[in-house]
């Protein structure tokens, strides 16, 4: 499509978004495959009680973000959709983005909707970061001679650059150092964060956008239990602590990034379903939550890939043909505490406006899911502020992002979208 914006375009419209809580690593989901997790959202979201007149069989294509498919079998977003009851006839793609994989998704539903390909679409992601298994590359032909190695998947294939080789987390040491964030900063950010986590969780602003979870007890005999809520803030902060742990990348005392001021890796999944206008108006049932304004994708070199979201955000807001000024909530993915901060630096951005329900340091960030999960967050604070305009950016490793802005549509809310005014003869 170019640089085409969306207002010469057909409207396309997000009618229901939810979550799975998020996991520690090996904490209370690490039971649950990414299959099951994302399977578990896509059933959520397409539920009954959500969308009382929406069947399986109008869902036509899914796309889903994955990025540590080893050992999950063919195609993910194959196995999510019928495990989660979508028909046979489910067109379905696994899109890996990296981090912004699930972002992507929905940029690529928007797309198909828009271009008379299908109606009814549902994009998201998944991951399980606790059960990525590490590798044998060497089995194949036979280990000759000498020591083997085993690979953690996790790490190969999620957390290091395949271009230098380095963790993400020094291209995160090299972020603080070319905008001049210190340790301290990363600090106090990660702590606001992870206090408006906890005060969103235990207030209930999540609630609305987390589909609980069933998981089987580890013992024999035992009930199963209800994961409700995300678990990191249910951990109690201790500031003293945060702010005296020790660099994980660089250790010869000129080290920022710690595992606070960090996202945690975790377990998740979200999805969200994205329907034409001529959709809406066969299904008068259904509401729609928000509108697609716009999107981006943007580059750079790999290693700069945490600033990459300060080009795709403009550029998004562009494509929305919206001014910065006119933008009432922000979601930045916390992939680490400097990531959010060098773009709002860059940005020119008031952070009282950014991840106003805690972000990734705080809540997690399961790689292929985070990109709708952020989404999925910023329908929830647009709703709770009666906002009308938010943007979600998020970088993924190799030096890009994704973004996408959203007009809020739900009742209480500021400001009518125009198909909504004239769906309901406002």
């Amino acid at each position: 499509m170019g640089s085409m914006a969306t207002s010469s375009l057909p409207p396309v419209y997000i009618v229901s978004a939810v979550r799975t809580p998020i996991g520690q690593f090996q904490g209370s989901l690490a039971s649950q495959s990414a299959i099951q997790l994302g399977s578990h959202a896509i059933k959520c979201t397409t539920a009954l009680e959500r969308l009382p007149s929406l069947k399986p069989e109008d869902v036509e294509e899914v796309f889903y973000g994955n990025v540590l498919s080893a050992n999950l079998g063919q195609n993910p977003a194959r196995q999510c959709a019928l495990n989660a009851g979508l028909p046979n006839s489910t067109i379905c793609t696994t899109i890996n983005k990296v981090c912004a994989s699930s972002a992507k998704s929905v940029i690529l539903a928007a797309q198909t909707i828009m271009t008379g390909t299908a109606s009814c679409v549902v994009a998201g992601g998944t991951e399980s970061m606790s059960n990525v298994p590490h590798y044998l590359p060497t089995l194949r032909r036979g280990s000759k001679y000498g020591n083997d190695s085993l690979p953690d998947g996790l790490l190969r294939d999620g957390l290091t650059d395949a271009y230098s080789h380095h963790h993400m987390g020094l291209q995160a040491e090299e972020c603080a150092r070319d905008h001049s964030i210190p340790r301290s900063a990363q600090d106090e950010y990660a702590i606001r964060s992870l206090k408006k986590a906890q005060h969103a969780s235990s207030s209930g602003l999540l609630a609305k956008e987390i589909c609980p979870i069933e998981v089987p007890a580890a013992a024999k005999g035992k009930p199963p239990s209800f994961v409700e809520k995300d678990e990191k803030p249910q951990i109690p902060l201790n500031e003293e602590k945060l702010r005296a742990m020790k660099p994980a990348f660089i250790t010869d005392g000129s080290g920022t990034v710690t595992a606070p001021n960090a996202s945690p890796l975790s377990d998740g999944a979200a999805a969200l379903i994205l329907v034409s206008e001529s959709f809406l108006n066969a299904h008068k049932a259904i509401k729609p939550l928000a509108r697609i304004l716009g999107w981006a994708d943007a580059a750079q070199a790999p290693s700069k890939f945490t600033t990459a979201p300060s080009i795709a955000i403009p550029k998004a807001l562009s494509h929305a043909g919206i001014q910065k000024e006119n933008v009432d909530a922000y979601e930045i993915n916390e992939a680490f505490a400097v990531v959010a901060l060098a773009n709002l630096k860059l940005l020119g951005l008031e952070e009282e406006k950014v991840n106003l329900h805690g972000g990734a340091v705080a809540l997690g960030h399961p790689l292929g899911c985070s990109g709708a999960r952020i989404l999925v967050t910023l329908l929830g604070v647009l709703r709770e502020k009666a906002g009308r305009v938010g943007c979600a950016g998020i970088c993924n490793g190799g030096g890009g992002a994704s973004a996408v802005v959203v007009e809020n549509l739900q009742y209480g809310s500021a400001g009518l979208g125009e198909g909504r005014r004239k769906r309901e003869g406002k």
